[in-house]
Protein backbone atom coordinates (compact mmCIF):
# COMPACT_ATOMS: atom_id res chain seq x y z
CA UNK A 1 0.00 0.00 0.00
CA UNK A 2 2.71 2.28 0.84
CA UNK A 3 4.77 1.26 -2.29
CA UNK A 4 8.55 2.26 -2.45
CA UNK A 5 9.20 3.21 -5.77
CA UNK A 6 11.02 -0.43 -6.42
CA UNK A 7 12.81 0.53 -9.25
CA UNK A 8 14.95 3.97 -6.98
CA UNK A 9 15.57 2.15 -3.96
CA UNK A 10 18.53 -0.49 -4.65
CA UNK A 11 19.74 2.08 -7.07
CA UNK A 12 19.85 4.47 -3.58
CA UNK A 13 21.17 1.65 -1.41
CA UNK A 14 23.93 1.47 -3.44
CA UNK A 15 24.84 4.93 -3.76
CA UNK A 16 24.70 5.61 -0.13
CA UNK A 17 27.03 2.73 0.40
CA UNK A 18 29.50 4.09 -2.37
CA UNK A 19 29.87 7.35 -0.63
CA UNK A 20 29.98 5.39 3.50
CA UNK A 21 26.23 6.09 4.53
CA UNK A 22 25.15 3.14 6.92
CA UNK A 23 21.95 2.36 5.45
CA UNK A 24 18.80 1.68 7.49
CA UNK A 25 15.80 0.45 6.18
CA UNK A 26 12.01 1.56 6.98
CA UNK A 27 9.74 -1.82 6.49
CA UNK A 28 6.46 -0.60 8.35
CA UNK A 29 3.42 1.32 6.58
CA UNK A 30 3.81 5.32 6.32
CA UNK A 31 0.37 5.46 7.65
CA UNK A 32 1.10 4.53 11.09
CA UNK A 33 2.30 7.09 12.73
CA UNK A 34 3.59 5.53 15.57
CA UNK A 35 5.45 3.07 14.17
CA UNK A 36 7.05 5.47 12.08
CA UNK A 37 8.09 7.50 15.36
CA UNK A 38 9.76 4.60 16.87
CA UNK A 39 11.28 3.61 13.90
CA UNK A 40 13.13 7.49 13.43
CA UNK A 41 14.01 7.50 17.22
CA UNK A 42 15.35 3.81 16.95
CA UNK A 43 17.49 5.08 13.70
CA UNK A 44 19.02 8.25 14.70
CA UNK A 45 19.07 9.31 11.31
CA UNK A 46 21.30 12.13 10.20
CA UNK A 47 19.15 12.21 7.01
CA UNK A 48 15.54 10.26 5.87
CA UNK A 49 14.80 9.49 2.03
CA UNK A 50 11.25 9.78 1.56
CA UNK A 51 10.46 7.72 -1.49
CA UNK A 52 7.90 5.76 0.24
CA UNK A 53 4.50 6.63 -1.71
CA UNK A 54 1.65 5.20 -4.17
CA UNK A 55 3.47 6.62 -7.64
CA UNK A 56 1.28 4.87 -10.22
CA UNK A 57 -0.88 7.99 -12.13
CA UNK A 58 -3.42 5.15 -12.96
CA UNK A 59 -3.78 3.70 -10.10
CA UNK A 60 -4.57 7.28 -8.24
CA UNK A 61 -7.33 8.14 -10.54
CA UNK A 62 -8.90 4.43 -9.61
CA UNK A 63 -8.01 4.85 -5.56
CA UNK A 64 -7.36 8.82 -5.26
CA UNK A 65 -7.73 8.24 -1.43
CA UNK A 66 -5.39 5.65 -1.20
CA UNK A 67 -3.19 7.62 -2.83
CA UNK A 68 -3.82 11.01 -0.44
CA UNK A 69 -3.51 8.78 2.68
CA UNK A 70 0.07 7.24 1.63
CA UNK A 71 1.25 10.56 0.35
CA UNK A 72 0.39 12.79 2.07
CA UNK A 73 -0.85 11.42 5.27
CA UNK A 74 2.21 9.01 5.08
CA UNK A 75 4.10 12.42 4.85
CA UNK A 76 2.46 14.20 7.45
CA UNK A 77 2.66 11.14 9.40
CA UNK A 78 6.46 11.58 8.78
CA UNK A 79 7.07 15.55 9.29
CA UNK A 80 5.69 14.90 12.98
CA UNK A 81 8.20 12.01 13.79
CA UNK A 82 10.92 14.02 12.88
CA UNK A 83 9.98 16.90 14.87
CA UNK A 84 9.05 14.68 17.35
CA UNK A 85 12.59 13.36 17.06
CA UNK A 86 14.43 16.61 17.33
CA UNK A 87 12.45 17.59 20.39
CA UNK A 88 14.08 14.79 22.28
CA UNK A 89 17.63 13.86 20.76
CA UNK A 90 17.99 17.82 20.30
CA UNK A 91 19.14 17.90 16.86
CA UNK A 92 17.16 18.13 13.48
CA UNK A 93 17.83 15.21 10.60
CA UNK A 94 17.14 16.08 7.45
CA UNK A 95 14.81 14.41 4.70
CA UNK A 96 14.79 14.30 1.16
CA UNK A 97 11.43 14.04 -0.25
CA UNK A 98 11.14 12.61 -3.82
CA UNK A 99 8.46 14.57 -4.99
CA UNK A 100 7.54 14.50 -9.23
CA UNK A 101 6.97 16.79 -11.84
CA UNK A 102 3.47 16.04 -12.37
CA UNK A 103 2.97 19.08 -9.86
CA UNK A 104 3.51 21.18 -12.91
CA UNK A 105 0.52 19.34 -15.24
CA UNK A 106 0.31 20.20 -18.89
CA UNK A 107 2.04 23.39 -19.79
CA UNK A 108 2.20 25.87 -22.87
CA UNK A 109 5.46 25.36 -24.63
CA UNK A 110 6.46 28.77 -23.94
CA UNK A 111 6.94 28.11 -20.16
CA UNK A 112 9.48 25.48 -21.18
CA UNK A 113 11.98 24.17 -19.61
CA UNK A 114 9.76 23.78 -16.60
CA UNK A 115 11.35 26.01 -13.22
CA UNK A 116 10.76 25.38 -9.72
CA UNK A 117 8.89 29.16 -9.05
CA UNK A 118 6.14 28.01 -11.41
CA UNK A 119 2.67 27.30 -9.34
CA UNK A 120 1.87 23.76 -9.55
CA UNK A 121 -1.23 23.11 -12.13
CA UNK A 122 -1.65 18.99 -11.02
CA UNK A 123 -3.96 17.18 -13.58
CA UNK A 124 -4.68 13.98 -11.59
CA UNK A 125 -4.85 12.59 -7.98
CA UNK A 126 -1.15 11.26 -7.64
CA UNK A 127 0.20 14.93 -8.70
CA UNK A 128 -2.22 16.78 -6.38
CA UNK A 129 -1.06 14.44 -3.16
CA UNK A 130 2.85 15.13 -4.31
CA UNK A 131 1.65 19.20 -4.60
CA UNK A 132 0.10 18.64 -1.23
CA UNK A 133 3.21 16.84 0.47
CA UNK A 134 5.60 19.68 -1.09
CA UNK A 135 3.35 22.08 0.87
CA UNK A 136 3.26 20.15 3.92
CA UNK A 137 6.57 19.94 4.42
CA UNK A 138 7.99 23.49 2.84
CA UNK A 139 5.04 24.84 5.70
CA UNK A 140 6.74 22.56 8.56
CA UNK A 141 10.39 23.70 7.37
CA UNK A 142 9.07 27.47 7.58
CA UNK A 143 7.34 27.71 10.63
CA UNK A 144 8.78 24.34 12.94
CA UNK A 145 12.13 24.31 11.59
CA UNK A 146 11.90 21.34 9.76
CA UNK A 147 15.07 20.44 7.89
CA UNK A 148 13.37 19.34 4.49
CA UNK A 149 14.20 19.51 1.13
CA UNK A 150 12.14 18.65 -2.22
CA UNK A 151 13.32 17.09 -5.02
CA UNK A 152 11.25 17.43 -7.94
CA UNK A 153 11.96 14.19 -9.83
CA UNK A 154 11.25 13.97 -13.70
CA UNK A 155 10.88 10.50 -15.56
CA UNK A 156 13.63 8.61 -14.81
CA UNK A 157 14.17 4.88 -16.44
CA UNK A 158 16.48 1.77 -15.38
CA UNK A 159 16.91 -1.96 -15.15
CA UNK A 160 14.12 -2.83 -12.56
CA UNK A 161 11.27 -0.58 -13.02
CA UNK A 162 7.37 -2.29 -12.99
CA UNK A 163 6.28 -2.69 -16.29
CA UNK A 164 3.70 -0.29 -15.72
CA UNK A 165 5.87 2.28 -16.81
CA UNK A 166 6.50 2.88 -20.77
CA UNK A 167 9.87 2.02 -21.06
CA UNK A 168 10.11 -0.88 -19.19
CA UNK A 169 7.44 -2.23 -21.01
CA UNK A 170 8.38 -1.86 -24.65
CA UNK A 171 11.52 -3.34 -23.03
CA UNK A 172 9.34 -6.16 -21.63
CA UNK A 173 7.75 -6.48 -24.30
CA UNK A 174 10.25 -6.44 -26.60
CA UNK A 175 12.05 -9.09 -24.86
CA UNK A 176 8.52 -11.94 -25.04
CA UNK A 177 9.04 -11.23 -28.63
CA UNK A 178 12.78 -11.89 -28.92
CA UNK A 179 11.70 -15.39 -26.79
CA UNK A 180 9.48 -16.28 -29.79
CA UNK A 181 6.25 -14.28 -28.19
CA UNK A 182 3.36 -12.66 -30.42
CA UNK A 183 4.61 -10.15 -31.97
CA UNK A 184 2.71 -7.35 -31.30
CA UNK A 185 3.59 -4.51 -29.01
CA UNK A 186 0.95 -2.48 -28.00
CA UNK A 187 1.86 0.63 -26.25
CA UNK A 188 0.54 4.38 -25.27
CA UNK A 189 0.70 7.71 -26.54
CA UNK A 190 4.33 7.41 -28.71
CA UNK A 191 3.70 11.45 -29.41
CA UNK A 192 4.48 12.50 -25.72
CA UNK A 193 7.89 13.72 -25.63
CA UNK A 194 9.14 13.97 -22.12
CA UNK A 195 12.19 14.75 -19.59
CA UNK A 196 14.52 11.10 -19.25
CA UNK A 197 16.95 10.45 -17.10
CA UNK A 198 18.70 7.49 -15.48
CA UNK A 199 17.56 6.08 -12.14
CA UNK A 200 21.52 6.42 -11.39
CA UNK A 201 22.27 9.47 -12.27
CA UNK A 202 18.20 10.63 -9.93
CA UNK A 203 19.60 8.58 -7.05
CA UNK A 204 22.90 10.82 -7.54
CA UNK A 205 20.98 13.79 -7.61
CA UNK A 206 18.87 12.86 -4.26
CA UNK A 207 22.32 12.13 -2.16
CA UNK A 208 23.70 15.35 -3.45
CA UNK A 209 20.81 17.25 -2.51
CA UNK A 210 20.55 15.60 1.09
CA UNK A 211 24.27 16.75 1.62
CA UNK A 212 23.99 20.04 0.20
CA UNK A 213 20.67 20.72 -1.13
CA UNK A 214 19.33 24.37 0.74
CA UNK A 215 16.35 23.59 3.87
CA UNK A 216 13.13 24.89 2.41
CA UNK A 217 14.13 24.64 -1.43
CA UNK A 218 12.68 22.68 -4.42
CA UNK A 219 14.92 21.23 -6.94
CA UNK A 220 14.34 19.51 -10.65
CA UNK A 221 15.94 16.46 -10.89
CA UNK A 222 15.84 16.13 -14.47
CA UNK A 223 17.94 16.06 -17.92
CA UNK A 224 17.09 19.92 -19.10
CA UNK A 225 15.80 18.29 -22.90
CA UNK A 226 12.72 16.38 -23.72
CA UNK A 227 12.83 13.20 -26.00
CA UNK A 228 10.03 11.82 -28.13
CA UNK A 229 8.24 7.92 -26.30
CA UNK A 230 8.49 7.44 -30.36
CA UNK A 231 12.38 7.47 -30.45
CA UNK A 232 12.39 5.81 -27.04
CA UNK A 233 10.86 2.78 -28.81
CA UNK A 234 12.92 2.56 -32.14
CA UNK A 235 16.26 3.17 -29.54
CA UNK A 236 14.73 -0.26 -27.98
CA UNK A 237 13.53 -2.25 -31.17
CA UNK A 238 16.85 -1.13 -32.90
CA UNK A 239 18.67 -2.71 -29.79
CA UNK A 240 16.13 -5.81 -29.63
CA UNK A 241 16.96 -6.59 -33.45
CA UNK A 242 13.35 -8.13 -33.58
CA UNK A 243 10.92 -8.22 -35.93
CA UNK A 244 7.83 -6.04 -34.49
CA UNK A 245 4.13 -4.91 -34.95
CA UNK A 246 3.28 -1.89 -32.81
CA UNK A 247 -0.22 -1.29 -31.98
CA UNK A 248 -1.66 1.58 -30.04
CA UNK A 249 -3.85 0.57 -27.09
CA UNK A 250 -6.43 2.94 -25.99
CA UNK A 251 -6.53 1.56 -22.54
CA UNK A 252 -2.76 2.43 -22.55
CA UNK A 253 -3.55 5.97 -22.82
CA UNK A 254 -3.98 8.39 -19.60
CA UNK A 255 -6.94 10.91 -19.99
CA UNK A 256 -4.75 14.19 -19.63
CA UNK A 257 -1.64 13.04 -20.74
CA UNK A 258 1.12 16.15 -21.52
CA UNK A 259 2.12 16.14 -25.05
CA UNK A 260 5.36 18.05 -23.90
CA UNK A 261 7.55 18.33 -20.64
CA UNK A 262 11.29 19.72 -19.53
CA UNK A 263 12.63 21.06 -17.07
CA UNK A 264 15.49 22.86 -16.09
CA UNK A 265 18.44 21.71 -13.53
CA UNK A 266 20.26 24.72 -13.50
CA UNK A 267 19.04 25.89 -9.62
CA UNK A 268 20.34 21.70 -8.32
CA UNK A 269 23.67 21.98 -10.64
CA UNK A 270 24.30 25.58 -9.45
CA UNK A 271 23.69 24.05 -6.03
CA UNK A 272 25.78 20.65 -5.53
CA UNK A 273 27.68 20.37 -8.92
CA UNK A 274 25.43 17.23 -10.20
CA UNK A 275 26.09 16.54 -13.74
CA UNK A 276 24.05 13.32 -15.42
CA UNK A 277 26.97 10.16 -16.26
CA UNK A 278 24.78 7.92 -17.91
CA UNK A 279 24.07 8.25 -21.74
CA UNK A 280 20.59 7.69 -23.24
CA UNK A 281 21.73 5.04 -24.89
CA UNK A 282 23.36 2.59 -22.55
CA UNK A 283 20.47 3.35 -19.81
CA UNK A 284 18.07 1.30 -22.18
CA UNK A 285 20.92 -1.19 -23.81
CA UNK A 286 20.87 -1.92 -19.87
CA UNK A 287 17.35 -1.91 -19.03
CA UNK A 288 16.43 -4.18 -22.58
CA UNK A 289 19.34 -6.73 -21.26
CA UNK A 290 17.66 -6.39 -18.05
CA UNK A 291 14.09 -7.51 -19.29
CA UNK A 292 15.54 -10.26 -21.80
CA UNK A 293 16.98 -12.07 -18.86
CA UNK A 294 14.20 -11.92 -17.07
CA UNK A 295 12.13 -13.11 -19.32
CA UNK A 296 14.51 -15.94 -19.93
CA UNK A 297 14.29 -16.82 -16.61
Amino acid sequence: SSDVCSSDLPYLVAELQRGGWEWVPYDGDVRDAETLRASVERAEPDAIFHLAAQSFVPDSLRSPEVTRDVNVGGTGNLAAAMLAYAETAKRMPRVLFTSSAEVYGARDPSEMPLHETLAPATANPYAQSKADAEALLLAASRERGLDAVVARAFNHIGPGQSERFAVAGFAAGLARIAAGGDRVLLVGNLAAQRDVLDVRDVVRAYVALARDGERGEIYNVCSGKAVAMRDLLAELIAIARVPVEVREDPARLRPSDTPVSFGSNAKLVERTGWSPVVRLADSLRDIYESARRKSAS
